[in-house]
């Protein structure tokens, strides 16, 4: 009886040996500790403690799959490794100190479902390769400092459900392909210089009844581009 009970505390502590988040993955995690200034985070990692511990860190069968660092104080740039997170489905960064450009290797995630920036100091052009994000549900890129036009290729973003570049510096034509995916629930794409914002609502009502809230400007002034949002109703999904 004694044996077998420690053959089992033998198992169950090896077990716990091997479950560990592989070195790449670990890897990654303190790429993204160094370059967004770990030590200053408002929610430290303690990097002799197991992955599991780490703040805003989920796991999944040993595999990261949820990076959450939310009002976190990061001060730096993203890391392209992260790309290499191959079971990531949410990374969630908002309102911290990010700067640099978005890492084209983000569209490697093919798992992720959930792509959210917002309020940070991102800058340059709004990578294509996101549009291999086939799983992508949410994508949230507002009030930064983004500028270029949005990729054609985004209209293979089929699962797409939110749609978020408010406030930025982009331009040029909203791609109309976009407006056919069936999934597509809320689009904000105001406080930019799109120039066929109308017609993709358009398109969106023909398509889906969508719910569309237009701002228009002062009638002493020459209207331009007036939409902020248009919303599915989910009743009619």
């Amino acid at each position: 009886m004694e044996k077998a009970v420690l053959t089992c505390v033998f198992m169950f502590i090896a077990s716990i040996v091997l479950a560990q988040v592989s070195n790449q993955e670990k890897q990654v995690l303190l790429n993204l500790y160094t370059a967004t200034n770990g030590p200053e985070w408002n929610n430290q990692w303690n990097l002799e403690a197991p992955v599991e511990t780490w703040y805003g860190i989920a796991l999944e069968n040993n595999k990261v799959v949820g990076i959450n660092l939310l009002f976190n104080n990061l001060n730096g740039t993203l890391p392209s490794s992260l790309g290499q997170l191959e079971n990531l489905k949410k990374l969630e960064l908002s309102f911290n100190s990010i700067s640099g450009n978005i890492p084209a290797e983000l569209g490697n995630l093919q798992q992720l479902e959930v792509l959210a920036i917002n309020g940070t100091a991102l800058n340059g052009s709004i990578p294509e390769s996101l549009s291999n994000l086939s799983n992508l549900k949410q994508l949230h890129l507002s009030s930064n400092q983004l500028s270029g036009t949005i990729p054609e290729s985004f209209e293979k973003l089929k699962k797409i459900e939110v749609f978020n570049v408010f406030d930025n510096n982009l331009n040029g034509t909203l791609p109309l392909g976009l407006a056919n995916c069936q999934n597509l629930k809320q689009l904000m794409v105001a406080e930019n210089d799109f120039n066929n914002p109308n017609d993709f609502s358009v398109i969106l009502l023909s398509n889906s009844g969508a719910k569309i809230d237009l701002f228009e400007n002062s009638p002493y002034t020459e209207p331009t581009h007036s939409i902020i949002a248009v919303e599915r109703d989910e009743s009619e999904d």
